[in-house]
Parts: C-alpha cells; sequence; structure tokens
C-alpha cells in the first residue's frame, strides 16, 4: 500500500509505504531512485499489532520515481497500489510512484 499526503505549504509529499507483516521473515527495505537504491537508507519498521511493514518519508512533489522493496535482502517486491509500473535492466519490472 502506498499513501501520499501533500504537506500544509505543499513543499513535500509524505510518502507512507505498507507491506503485510508475513511478506517477511526479518526485514523490508525501501529502494528506489529516490535513494540511489540503497537498502541501508528506508528500513522499513515492523508493526507487529497492526500486521504490517511500514515506513514514511518525504519526497518532492511534481517528481516521478521508481521503486521496489527489498525482502529479507534476497527477494524483490513491487507495490501493488503503485501508479504504475515500468521495465529494469533484469528483465522485471519497477513500481513507479508519482507525486
Amino acid at each position: 500500500m502506498v499513501e501520499k499526503k501533500l504537506s500544509p505549504k505543499g513543499k513535500s509529499v509524505r510518502v507512507t509505504f505498507e507491506l503485510p507483516a508475513d511478506v517477511a521473515e526479518k526485514s523490508v527495505a525501501i529502494v528506489g531512485d529516490f535513494n540511489d537504491w540503497d537498502a541501508s537508507k528506508h528500513p522499513m519498521e515492523l508493526k507487529k499489532k497492526k500486521g504490517v511493514w511500514t515506513k514514511t518519508i518525504s519526497l518532492p512533489p511534481g517528481e516521478k520515481y521508481e521503486f521496489r522493496y527489498l525482502v529479507d535482502n534476497a527477494q524483490w517486491r513491487n507495490d501493488e497500489a503503485a501508479d504504475g509500473y515500468v521495465p529494469n535492466p533484469y528483465f522485471e519490472e519497477n513500481s513507479v510512484l508519482e507525486l
């Protein structure tokens, strides 16, 4: 799930990413062109009571970003609620986030 919320002054968009808790045993990270595809920059937090992995980040509005989830440092996953998908160089697809 991806939820977007424009800041009151319109200078940034708070984007909340969520995945069900059962998709990973140990870790989930959001990686994309907004963080140079670096899994260490946006690790998700497991909220056991809600049953989800979650992370909120702020990004500039009016942009388009490609991203994926890295699950347990081994499996790539797209977001079913993405704004679209584009092919990547690995014969797979990246999720697209439009702000």
